[in-house]
């Protein structure tokens, strides 16, 4: 009799579940995808504990919500499609830009961070840097011919592949035998660089994990990625926008993300530093 009511009670549950909707029922757990090889923004910290700016940002956001909130490490081609199905993840927080194509898929916060992308390299890549504004400074036409290495699915990759191509577009590089190679995290593609693999005369990557490799690195250097002027253009850095992007729907959960960018941006300091700087500090062990 008493397993007919367990199993009976067991069927009720089922059904409350189902009707109610699976959220109600399940746990109440942040989840959050990331990539772990974008120092300072996610690394490591140690064999089981990941660090960073991001990883920061959202245990504010599980604070504020009182919920708690679980790091996964996944391959960065994966988080735009897991966050937009939802049945994985609730979040993606891994130095994401902002795209017209990733908007289609997801909701982003407001933009936390630019950065600017770098070429990381070494001293026989044959790269020859110029200065724009005082800056040392590498351009596109430097990459022509060159074995290009990329983080998977990456803004890096995005413009690089974009320029080779050259779809829909003259690609400044499109046609100069350069070619885009893909790696699936930053360390394997520098990797593939410093030890003169075929794969990889440089690497592109953004301007943060780019100087926490150089700095870990003596034998490496990077400089960033500049479009050559024309007669009717100046020289322009190649930026984009971070944000942190949620399941489309969790308007409770974009609002607390936003809220807690807000409260960062807002918070200068007397050196005019905000929130998000004072992290990247940290991470960059900068603040000690």
């Amino acid at each position: 009799m008493k397993k007919k009511l367990i199993l009976i009670l067991a069927v009720v549950l089922i059904a409350v579940c189902a009707f109610v909707g699976v959220a109600a029922c399940a746990d109440d757990t942040i989840v959050v995808y990331t990539n772990a090889y974008f120092a300072p923004f996610e690394y490591f910290a140690d064999a089981d504990t990941i660090a960073g700016v991001d990883i920061d940002i959202m245990n504010m956001v599980g604070e504020k919500l009182g919920r708690d909130v679980k790091f996964e490490n996944v391959d960065f081609d994966v988080i735009i499609p897991n966050v937009h199905s939802g049945s994985l993840c609730d979040v993606g927080a891994a130095g994401i830009t902002i795209t017209e194509e990733r908007k289609a898929q997801v909701d982003f916060s407001t933009p936390y961070y630019t950065s600017v992308q770098y070429v990381v390299y070494t001293d026989n890549s044959g790269i020859t840097t110029s200065t724009v504004d005082g800056q040392e400074v590498i351009f596109w036409s430097q990459l022509a011919g060159k074995q290009v290495g990329v983080q998977r699915d990456t803004t890096g990759h995005i413009y690089v592949d974009g320029e080779i191509s050259g779809d829909g577009f003259a690609g400044v590089l499109k046609d100069t035998g350069a070619k885009c190679n893909p790696f699936d995290d930053v360390t394997v593609a520098i990797t593939a660089m410093t030890s003169g693999s075929e794969t990889a005369d440089v690497v592109v990557i953004d301007q943060l994990p780019a100087l926490y490799y150089v700095n870990a690195n003596s034998n490496i250097k990077c400089a960033p990625l500049y479009y050559d002027g024309t007669a009717d253009s100046e020289p322009v850095a190649t930026e984009e926008e971070y944000a942190i992007c949620v399941t489309p729907g969790q308007t409770e959960l974009l609002e607390a993300i936003n809220s807690v960018l807000d409260e960062l941006i807002k918070d200068v300091d007397e050196s005019g530093d905000n929130g998000i700087d004072r992290l990247v500090a940290k991470h960059f062990g900068l603040d000690a």
